[in-house]
């Protein structure tokens, strides 16, 4: 074997290697502190039991609030568990390829796994368009979601195609139209003001992808 043969086959077995570790899957949040997520975790997000937790069901939650990543990601893998309970209007969500506003503060512009009545693993644009880019089918929900309890949730992200899942089940398949909407930004975890409502998010884990 020659000389440039041989270091071909090394560069191979190198890229090889980088692209594994590169598309290994990553914890992102440790279970204990909010060591690489920042937000209001003085009076809406607490850790309890290893898992975020947004929001009260004791209290009226005032308006939305996120708790978000400090980096931000384009092309990804995100696997977490999530359970919604509460009275009133109960919603929440998984923020995405998003940007922290300034007016309001607390709010988020850009892509959301939706969650809640009649919006469960649904795909919204969140304070940039108001609108649901794609609706779950209900039947499926029906058949899919555990009400009160753990669920699974995994958004994967590549180029300008979405995809969701919940437990383990397609849930949305799109893919972005418009050049202009930016395809890169902050993961954010969401509990939806105006009810009585506690949003909570634990496993969180994403796989960063080339």
């Amino acid at each position: 074997m020659n000389v440039i043969a041989k270091a071909t086959e090394w560069l191979s077995g190198a890229a090889l290697l980088t692209l594994c570790l590169y598309l290994r899957p990553v914890s992102i949040f440790d279970g204990k502190t909010f060591a690489g997520w920042q937000g209001d975790t003085v009076q809406t997000w607490r850790i309890e039991n290893g898992a975020l937790v947004g929001g009260s069901t004791r209290q009226l939650v005032p308006h939305n609030e996120f708790l978000t990543t400090t980096k931000a990601y384009a092309n990804f893998d995100l696997t977490l568990q999530f359970k919604l309970v509460g009275t009133g209007f109960v919603n929440a969500g998984v923020q995405f390829r998003s940007q922290r506003t300034t007016k309001p503060a607390y709010e988020m512009a850009g892509y959301q796994a939706d969650l809640g009545k009649g919006y469960w693993a649904s795909l919204y644009d969140e304070s940039r368009r108001n609108k649901v880019l794609v609706l779950a089918d209900s039947v499926l929900i029906a058949k899919t979601l555990k009400p009160d309890d753990w669920n699974d949730y995994r958004i994967r992200c590549e180029g300008r195609r979405i995809q969701l899942y919940l437990n383990g089940k397609q849930t949305v398949d799109y893919t972005e139209p418009d050049p202009a909407i930016p395809q890169t930004g902050l993961i954010g975890l969401q509990i939806h003001g105006g009810g009585k409502a506690e949003a909570s998010y634990r496993n969180i884990e994403l796989t960063e992808l080339p």
